[in-house]
């Protein structure tokens, strides 16, 4: 094993699976804090090679080329290289340059912003890079001449005046002085001017596509995970239309810029369709520490039951050794975490789906302990590619597919007394590959595939009344997509990546949630199984 590299993220050149990666990086001879340098090092915002276990054989990940489930359509994609690969989002900037001239006629120059107060600089060296956008108001420019016709008609009714006015103007015109703006700049400020784009009312949710900075993913992605952690989104592995990876990537929410840490020790293998959840420890003294527990997936035709964990503050992976009896192999199962516990539902390993429930307490971390659950009443049908989500001591379980049916039903796992329920709803709503993610007393269904196609759509599940409900939205919609991601920050739902049968997607699409903000004020509210 080669030493620790003095440099903690070298600049070279990065690339994904199907090419070539550093296999000298080795675990750290003693721990140290990854995630401070990490953050300390980030005014290059610069790529990095990423370690690998050197056990790990690259030679070829390939997958099916079929989606997971027999109820999706056959796979309409042909063969690809890297160069061939369809995707309907670009993963760097035009190199065009814009220009654009403004010229203030009616206002003095702004005055200069006041002194912001200080911030550790671990949070800014992403952030000082990115240049503010300046305000421009929701209306086309307007003709210069024409104002200028508009002025000599209102001296020739006031000619008192006239003196003045034509000062006035001629002064402005021969301070005319162009903005030079970067691409990203320009293509925002022309969005907000844009007459295509109609603008969202008060009391409206909004769609928009994020733009992005830094190292974004090199390849689209589907069946992902992406656990946010404060104001970094960590997303791992995941596939493209035929390779799988096991690369961690992690964008700054606030400044949305991609990076690309290097992380140590022993790497997962590369998979799609896994589970990874976000364990918080309390340390005393008002400091948490993190970890992600990745368990299961697939590649092509295998399926893992190993328990990989990361270790937040040093970026290090492990394979901790577990008791008790762990999970068969699956994929396309969903994990929650209660009381320093993950409860592990379904999913499916190849053969059939999966209807079993386990718990792995991670009370102890040295020592994880596998346990089968056994819960009374009447569980759900097997199924994959469904979603869980936690409320208080209750799981609930949406959609999914045996293979041979997409699902519209709800069912509880009340966790405390360890009982199933099944939920009478107002109508069925078949989803599987979708994304479920609760805001206050709704749970925000996005996308996903109803058993015939692809879905945009955005359901709300009622938490209170048990009952489905939509809302308009207006902007820009993202494409049918399912096996995506969704997390919820800022009062915003930011949706990445996906597949639509044909393409998949290495985009950001935000869902503006702020102004709808009297959806989530029920959160004092008990679920009625």
């Amino acid at each position: 094993m080669s030493d620790r590299p003095k440099a903690p993220y070298p600049t070279a050149p990065i690339a994904w699976m199907s090419q070539a990666y550093d296999t000298a990086s080795s675990t750290p001879a003693s721990p140290i804090n990854r995630h401070e340098q990490y953050q300390a090092s980030k005014p290059a915002i610069s790529p990095s090679m990423t370690s690998m276990n050197p056990s790990t054989t690259m030679n070829s990940f390939e997958s099916f080329d079929r989606p997971e489930s027999p109820t999706l359509p056959p796979e309409q994609g042909m063969p690809c290289t890297e160069m061939e690969l369809p995707t309907l989002a670009s993963n760097s900037m035009p190199n065009s340059p814009k220009r654009y001239d403004f010229v203030d006629t009616s206002m003095p120059p702004a005055p200069p912003p006041p002194n912001m107060p200080f911030q550790p600089a671990t949070l800014n060296r992403l952030r000082q890079d990115v240049p503010p956008l300046p305000a421009v108001p929701n209306i086309p420019p307007y003709d210069i001449n024409n104002n200028s016709t508009n002025n000599t008609n209102a001296i020739k009714n006031n000619p008192s005046q006239s003196h003045h006015r034509h000062h006035h103007h001629h002064h402005h015109k021969s301070s005319k002085r162009p903005v030079h703006m970067s691409d990203h700049m320009a293509a925002s400020i022309e969005l907000s001017i844009s007459p295509n784009v109609a603008p969202a009312p008060a009391a409206g949710m909004y769609w928009s596509r994020a733009l992005t900075y830094g190292r974004c993913p090199s390849r689209p992605l589907r069946a992902h995970s992406s656990n946010l952690i404060g104001e970094y989104l960590y997303v791992f592995g995941g596939c493209d239309m035929k390779t799988c990876f096991n690369t961690l990537y992690i964008l700054d929410m606030d400044t949305l810029t991609w990076s690309k840490p290097r992380t140590f020790g022993q790497l997962p293998p590369p998979c799609r369709a896994h589970s990874c959840t976000t364990v918080e420890r309390d340390l005393g003294a008002g400091k948490n520490s993190y970890s992600l527990y990745m368990f299961g997936g697939g590649d092509g035709p295998n399926y893992f039951n190993d328990l990989y964990v990361l270790n937040i503050d040093t970026l290090t992976w492990t394979k901790p050794k577990t008791e008790g009896e762990a999970p068969s192999p699956r994929r396309a199962h969903t994990t929650c975490i209660w009381n320093q516990k993950i409860i592990i539902v379904g999913g499916g390993d190849g053969a059939r789906a999966l209807a079993d429930v386990h718990m792995l307490d991670v009370s102890d971390p040295t020592l994880p302990k596998w346990s089968l659950l056994h819960p009374e009443g009447t569980p759900p049908i097997a199924r994959g590619y469904h979603t869980s989500n936690l409320v208080k001591d209750k799981l609930i379980v949406y959609g999914g597919s045996d293979g041979h049916e997409c699902f519209g039903d709800v069912y509880v796992l009340d966790l405390a007394s360890n009982r199933w329920y099944q939920i009478d709803l107002d109508r069925a709503v078949p989803r599987l590959a979708h994304s479920a993610t609760q805001v206050g007393s709704y749970i925000f269904v996005v996308g996903g595939h109803d058993g015939s196609r692809y879905s945009s759509e955005v359901l709300l599940l009622n938490l209170v009344t048990m009952s489905w409900e939509t809302r308009k939205i207006y902007g820009g919609a993202l494409n049918p997509r399912g096996y995506h991601t969704s997390v919820l920050h800022d009062s915003r739902l930011y949706i990445l990546g996906g597949y639509d049968g044909r393409n998949v997607f290495d985009d950001v699409y935000i869902l503006e949630l702020s102004a709808c903000a009297y959806l989530p004020q029920i959160t004092n509210f008990e679920i009625d199984v």
